[in-house]
């Protein structure tokens, strides 16, 4: 392969997203260590830079926003700009070959979407949404190096872990709130939980972002044991939050970002799920608990492979604080 010294790679989505893609980052920066890697992203997701080394520079393309054309027009005029030698980009958008196309980049990766990516990219990868997140992001640079690499890496050290302690992040992203996407259980049940986990000796940590201020405040208004750690408000970035799950023996939280960065730092964790797969979005691995719910749903799971809202039964939801108590050590 020619000499590859600038990498634009391109990745739409929440956080969660980004860390599933750095692995292929990883395994790039690899194989091609002098080459300059350039993220283009959405700006929810641009935190992710402080996770990472491999990340040179970021390009922040609004494409949930009122001008998505017009970002994207934007983004080809930076990568005509920008001089890379390669391209690779997620998404099963037949557009997206069309995209990467007009960046005039000359070696251009992505899934095979059909005629048109056969026709413009290098190389149009298979695209198997049936594994792990991270291994279906790795795909796109198969063609490209021989590395592989599992799993996210952090730039975190993992701390001394506090001992006896169980740290619990209860939220979601407000986004999936109000699309109606429904993954975790009640601000109620996340109380007894805690008050169950102090009633075992544990020392408990309740941490969450600025999305998750209602959840928290309806779990501190109906918590009955008040002798647990509040953590709320700070950590002031999602590194704060990532050295906070390393210095935690054991983490429990929803199915949102802060798994992802759990998995990276190899915490013990504990994660609720309902409507979604487990076993796309974590490896398989003891270290990583899924608590499901004894529901008999034949569509279970439905998020994203059935419907694009969570259904108003929320059976797949149903679990009890002291079957989530159980299970920690």
């Amino acid at each position: 392969m020619d000499k590859i010294n600038k990498i634009l790679v391109i990745n739409f989505g929440g956080i969660g997203d980004e860390i599933f893609f750095l692995p292929s980052l990883i395994s790039l920066k690899k194989e091609f260590p002098q080459a300059e890697i350039t993220l283009a992203l959405e700006p929810r997701s641009k935190s992710v830079k402080d996770l990472t080394d491999v990340i040179n520079e970021l390009i922040l393309v609004d494409v949930k926003g009122k001008s998505k054309y017009l970002e994207l027009l934007k983004l080809i005029f930076k990568a005509r700009a920008g001089h890379f030698d390669m391209v690779i980009s997620s998404g099963g958008n037949k557009l997206i070959s069309i995209l990467l196309w007009l960046t005039g980049i000359k070696k251009r990766y992505g899934y095979n979407t059909g005629y048109l990516s056969k026709k413009l990219l290098t190389e149009a990868v298979t695209l198997n949404k049936n594994q792990y997140a991270c291994a279906m992001y790795h795909d796109l640079v198969t063609p490209i190096t021989s590395y592989r690499t599992y799993l996210p890496e952090i730039n975190v050290q993992p701390d001394d872990k506090i001992p006896n302690s169980v740290l619990i992040h209860p939220g979601v992203s407000k986004m999936s709130v109000q699309k109606g996407m429904i993954k975790t259980i009640d601000a109620k049940t996340w109380a007894e939980v805690i008050d169950l986990l102090i009633e075992k000796g544990k020392l408990v940590i309740l941490a969450g972002g600025p999305d998750d201020k209602e959840c928290i405040e309806t779990i501190r208004s109906l918590v009955k044991s008040k002798n647990f750690e509040d953590y709320y408000g700070k950590t002031k970035s999602l590194k704060d939050l990532a050295i906070l799950i390393s210095k935690a023996e054991q983490f429990i939280c929803s199915d949102s970002a802060p798994l992802h960065v759990a998995v990276a730092l190899k915490t013990k964790t504990f994660v609720i799920f309902g409507p979604t797969d487990d076993k796309k979005l974590i490896p398989q691995s003891d270290n990583v608990i899924a608590i499901k719910a004894k529901d008999k749903c034949p569509i279970k799971p439905c998020l994203w492979e059935h419907r694009y809202i969570t259904c108003d039964k929320l059976d797949c939801l149903k679990i009890s604080a002291g079957d989530i108590a159980k299970l920690i050590h």
